[in-house]
């Protein structure tokens, strides 16, 4: 695994109440990550970027909604979501208020 692929496998963090409640209890972060994207290479990429140790990684995959657009019925993509458990006394903030 290149560095530069490592790079572009998490695309965003998920900030919701179920994403915070899961830090908060049990140190699980969701991220939305590339749907060719594996475990492994998530662990790796959370790991370069954050400075973290990861202690195991969670995938789902979500499928699209149909959507209307006036007369139209349309698709949104699927995409893919990691919920991403991290070692004891480890942490990521993403507020990053320092």
């Amino acid at each position: 695994m290149n560095q530069e692929r490592l790079m572009n496998v998490l695309l965003a963090p998920l900030v919701s109440e179920k994403s915070a409640r899961l830090a908060d209890r049990n140190r699980q972060f969701a991220f939305k990550v590339r749907t060719d994207a594996s475990k492994p290479e998530i662990r790796k990429a959370v790991e370069l970027l954050f400075d973290v140790k990861v202690t195991n990684v969670q995938v789902a995959r979500m499928k699209g909604k149909l959507k209307r657009f006036g007369q139209t019925i349309g698709k949104r993509s699927d995409w893919k979501k990691a919920y991403v458990t991290l070692a004891e006394g480890q942490d990521i903030d993403f507020a990053g208020a320092e």
